[in-house]
């Protein structure tokens, strides 16, 4: 008997496995579905504001709005510093396909010298955001402006803009006073406000411009604007109006200033002028000058080292840098000193034979008098510059206490409130040789300190500082150089004021004055022959500092040496003396005797602000010529 064959297929078996795969198809496509729902959900409702802002930047585009830079003028309203229209080539590195490529074909176009190839592809790679505009080159000239727009259609993300840039009228008389903006560089924009300055390519380096940095820029703003999508503008939907930068009014006088530059024309010097009422900078001459201009687009490289170079250093401010022993200038803050502390008063004399010996020491320390002056009294000392009263003064103070004597009249510190990058010079003392050298100070050091040499440093801008000090009977103003921001004039007490100097005999300034007068005015003064036909009392002091030390015998002789190792001159002075109006001081470098080639500087420099114009017609080649 046969058995029966199987069923080939089971049809319950086979509904049942249908069943299950559409079962899990189902569940598969529903839960697809709701991933899909889900992810929908939260793009269209918890992600809506991000991806509807993300939209509308693909459409709308946040363009910086730069401030207008601040003016800068002088005391009368002459302008120092303006800004002129310009155009600047720019490059967003988001919207470059080739940034190499690009910049070669720039390069190209530009017709770039090959020493500033480099420099041009630097500023491309400039650290910041790459939807920001890099500025690659300023003030282009009309050939380059036709060129590129010839060629705009191959330079996808380079545009021209439109921009103010700086620029100084009178830059070389005024490039170390005034200093001068540049291209902010990749240090900078590490401790920048990005936000402030979106836009803004030029920030101040030196001088004014950097001090009066936060007020000169301003404040950015911006605008919304509707772009297509190969980024050109179709309109603008809204903005936020830069402020201005504020307005500065100097101290400073141009006149005066100028003054100053054509007397050291071909010299190298300094001179600077203080109102001593108010403290106000009146001048501040640094000789020889530059043309600040050039470093406001980015000087090329062979300009720049050439100023570098130059053995004049025309780059370096003298005025506030500058480091000159102060020779014999100091001698009446040294008298001042010595009545101060009690060891001298106005009707001491000492006899000089024409040295001074320190006790069992066999060195003599010569008066620039070889035979000496005789007897010689604190007003005479002043008028006649004698060495060896203030040697034998020195040695009985001790460099401690002339150290801070000299302190009180600001020597060995800052003494202005807005003047960038000042020097302090050196004032010296035991403390200060025995961190420097680890030696101890020596008798014979003070003596040269007496008189102005040795270790003691002053800059022009300390010794016209002490002067007007020394003219105010000791009252403190400290030196500025801005007179108003804005509308808003400076206070007349400025933080870090240094106490005034009071004496306990106020009649010591009088005699101290005295022999300031008979330096100019006295028949034995250094400085008589500037006191001709002068129209009002003045008091002064001329300085002879040395380059370098002579022998015990060797005798000076400017004609055997050569120029760069000739004393410096230096003079210091006030007037009038019943009522200071201005306190100057020069130093001409290298020159020689302080009254000789220095005095007749000074005098000019108070004439031009004491005397009306048709009192004051003084040539000043005649002026010069007249020194040789």
């Amino acid at each position: 008997m046969r058995k029966p064959r199987p069923a080939l297929k089971n049809a319950q078996q086979e509904v049942r496995i249908f069943r299950l795969r559409s079962l899990l198809a189902l569940l598969v496509v529903v839960g697809l579905l709701g991933l899909l729902t889900g992810r929908l959900a939260y793009l269209q409702v918890v992600k809506h504001e991000v991806y509807i802002t993300r939209s509308e930047n693909n459409r709308v585009r946040v363009e910086p709005l730069p401030p207008t830079r601040g003016l800068i003028y002088d005391r009368n309203g002459e302008l120092l510093a303006e800004n002129r229209p310009t155009y600047n080539l720019m490059m967003v590195r988001e919207r470059v396909d080739d940034v190499e490529a690009t910049l070669g074909l720039l390069v190209d176009l530009l017709e770039l010298p090959e020493g500033d190839v480099e420099a041009f592809r630097q500023r491309s790679r400039q650290r910041q955001r790459p939807f920001q505009p890099a500025l690659l080159m300023s003030d282009l000239n009309e050939q380059q402006i036709a060129r590129l727009a010839v060629n705009r259609h191959r330079l996808p993300g380079v545009e021209i803009e439109a921009q103010l840039l700086r620029y100084y009228p009178d830059a070389e008389i005024v490039a170390h006073a005034l200093g001068f903006v540049g291209r902010i560089n990749a240090e900078e924009m590490e401790t920048l406000d990005v936000g402030n300055y979106a836009g803004t390519h030029f920030i101040g380096k030196t001088g004014v411009e950097r001090f009066y940095e936060d007020q000169l820029h301003g404040q950015a703003g911006f605008r919304k604007v509707e772009t297509n999508a190969r980024g050109r503008v179709l309109r603008e939907l809204g903005r936020s109006d830069p402020v201005p930068g504020q307005d500065i009014t100097l101290t400073l006088d141009k006149q005066l200033q100028t003054l100053g530059h054509e007397l050291l024309e071909g010299r190298r010097g300094s001179i600077v002028a203080i109102q001593p009422g108010t403290g106000e900078i009146l001048a501040m001459v640094s000789s020889p000058g530059f043309d600040s201009n050039r470093f406001v687009t980015g000087i090329d490289q062979a300009s720049y080292r050439a100023l570098q170079e130059n053995i004049d250093l025309p780059l370096f401010n003298r005025a506030i840098r500058g480091q000159y022993p102060p020779g014999s200038t100091i001698k009446p803050f040294m008298a001042l000193a010595g009545l101060v502390e009690g060891e001298i008063t106005p009707n001491k004399t000492i006899y000089d034979p024409g040295y001074f010996q320190l006790p069992n020491d066999s060195r003599r320390y010569r008066n620039w008098l070889r035979w000496g002056h005789g007897r010689v009294d604190m007003e005479r000392s002043i008028a006649v510059s004698n060495n060896t009263y203030y040697y034998t003064l020195a040695h009985a103070l001790g460099i401690d206490r002339i150290s801070e004597r000299m302190h009180d009249f600001g020597f060995g510190e800052r003494v202005t409130y807005d003047i960038f990058g000042e020097s302090t010079a050196l004032m010296p003392n035991r403390d200060w040789k025995r961190a420097r050298f680890n030696q101890s100070w020596y008798p014979g050091e003070t003596l040269s300190v007496g008189i102005g040499q040795g270790y003691w440093m002053v800059t022009p801008l300390q010794l016209a500082t002490a002067t007007s000090v020394l003219a105010n009977r000791g009252k403190w103003v400290m030196p500025r150089i801005a007179q108003r921001i804005g509308d808003d004039p400076m206070p007349a007490d400025l933080p870090g004021t240094k106490e005034d100097i009071e004496l306990a005999t106020p009649e010591w300034w009088d005699r101290i004055y005295s022999g300031m007068e008979k330096v100019i005015s006295g028949t034995e003064g250094t400085a008589r022959r500037t006191g001709v036909d002068l129209q009002y009392r003045m008091g002064g002091k001329s300085g002879t500092a040395q380059v370098f030390s002579l022998g015990q015998d060797q005798k000076y002789n400017a004609a055997e040496l050569a120029e760069r190792l000739r004393d410096h001159a230096l003079f210091m002075a006030f007037a009038p003396i019943e009522d200071p109006q201005i306190a100057v001081s020069v130093i001409v470098e290298n020159a020689g005797g302080g009254s000789t080639h220095a005095a007749h500087l000074a005098r000019a420099m108070t004439d031009a602000w004491l005397l009306e114009p048709e009192e004051n017609e003084r040539d000043v080649e005649a002026l010069l010529e007249a020194e040789e």
